[in-house]
């Protein structure tokens, strides 16, 4: 199996005008593809992310977009505050894209360190952003959220045990939401890539796992996607197309999750 090598993204001119949308990990890979798709469809976005370089080569580059970047630790409640006073009171969407890998260490070897940062950016960062825009999408009675999980939230073989873990611990919390604020006018969904092209680190620290995962995912990972491609994905989700979805896991992995 292999990704449409030919495949072009196209602009929906208009999509997200007079909206504005929150993108964490917005300076690089999936997340700065996202940001990019949201501003070139009509939207203001609140671009965060932790490096202060990559927000301010972000806007630099693309100047004709309403990029309005916020740099910090999104898993701290100081950035999570910054991020929300620059949406300026109003939030119509939330893509929770940034995230960080593991080492593929399966349980027996896995070190709390890495363990605790993996969750507490993959999962904590994300509840505590979407905790703090809630309000203002409860008062405005709609919003849509799209969190990013991955392969490994479906699968056991995708990582490591901590990384595999915290994705799984994305799905449940978009679940949840999708049924308790459903009926209040918001949509919660997740979208799980697969093998992508982004800067995200994912370096084999485990000899088992090595031995095990290598020739499982070797035979049967598609070949990567762009990050554009992803941001088709997520965009969707987020937009008014995406109406009557709520609760999905959408898996943009090419076909990986079918095999």
């Amino acid at each position: 199996m292999s990704n449409d090598a030919s495949w072009q993204e196209t602009i929906t001119t208009g999509r997200f005008e007079g909206k504005t949308v929150i993108v964490t990990g917005a300076g690089s890979g999936i997340g700065q593809a996202t940001a990019l798709r949201i501003g070139r469809e009509g939207g203001r976005v609140v671009a965060a992310d932790i490096s202060t370089e990559r927000l301010d080569a972000l806007v630099a580059g693309n100047p004709g977009l309403d990029l309005v970047p916020v740099a910090g630790d999104i898993s701290t409640n100081e950035a999570v505050a910054a991020v929300v006073a620059a949406a300026g009171g109003r939030v119509d969407a939330l893509a929770n894209v940034a995230g960080i890998m593991d080492n593929f260490a399966p349980i027996h070897e896995v070190d709390d360190v890495i363990w605790e940062r993996v969750f507490r950016i993959n999962v904590t960062a994300t509840m505590r952003l979407t905790r703090a825009v809630l309000p203002m999408m409860l008062e405005a009675g709609s919003g849509s959220v799209v969190n990013v999980a991955s392969e490994a939230g479906l699968r056991g073989s995708a990582a490591g045990a901590a990384y595999t873990a915290s994705k799984h611990a994305v799905i449940g919390p978009t679940k949840n939401s999708a049924v308790m604020y459903g009926p209040k006018g918001l949509r919660f969904n997740t979208v799980a890539p697969g093998a992508t092209l982004t800067n995200i680190e994912a370096i084999w620290g485990s000899q088992l796992a090595a031995e095990r995962l290598g020739p499982l995912m070797g035979a049967n990972i598609p070949a990567p996607a762009t990050a554009a491609q992803l941001a088709a994905s997520i965009t969707f989700l987020l937009s008014e197309d995406g109406t009557n979805l709520n609760g999905a896991v959408l898996a943009s992995d090419g076909g990986w999750s079918a095999v």
